[in-house]
């Protein structure tokens, strides 16, 4: 497996899965800037604790910073876990295998975190689901693309 590739596939699949998410927030719904927000706590919650999802508790850049922080470093060690899988396969496998762990990563993120931080039910959403599918599918081909 090349350790570089999939580091740099894992980062920017989360990039680019939250860009698609914010579209498709853009586009199907009305929730902008708040939903961005709200899903900025969750994510810094993990870390700063449960404190931070209250609306009223404010946007701060401490907590968007450690959103940040959380958000990329699970894209990294989720990217490494599929880079790990598909490092083999061919672009077609390997976006196949992504799409599937796409799927996964959603119902481990969305069903089996929500034991632990049940904030993360009230993302369970079509949007949500496409942003898993997507930062699989560009974390496989990213990594098939670089790894040549």
């Amino acid at each position: 497996m090349k350790w570089t590739a999939a580091i740099f596939a894992g980062l920017a699949a989360g990039a680019l899965a939250t860009i698609v998410e914010i579209v498709l927030w853009l586009l199907f719904t009305d929730a902008l800037p708040g939903i961005f927000f709200r899903d900025a706590r969750f994510a810094a919650a993990i870390v700063m604790g449960p404190s931070v999802l209250s609306p009223t508790a404010g946007m701060d850049w401490r907590m968007l910073s450690v959103a940040t922080i959380v958000h990329f470093d699970l894209s990294l060690v989720y990217g490494l876990i599929l880079c790990a899988m598909i490092w083999r396969l061919h672009m077609l496998w390997s976006l196949v295998v992504g799409a599937f762990f796409g799927v996964l990563l959603y119902v481990l993120n969305m069903y089996g975190f929500t034991a632990v931080f049940p904030w993360f039910a009230a993302a369970r959403d079509w949007i949500t689901v496409v942003a898993h599918v997507t930062f699989a599918m560009t974390a496989a081909g990213t990594y098939r693309v670089l790894a040549r």
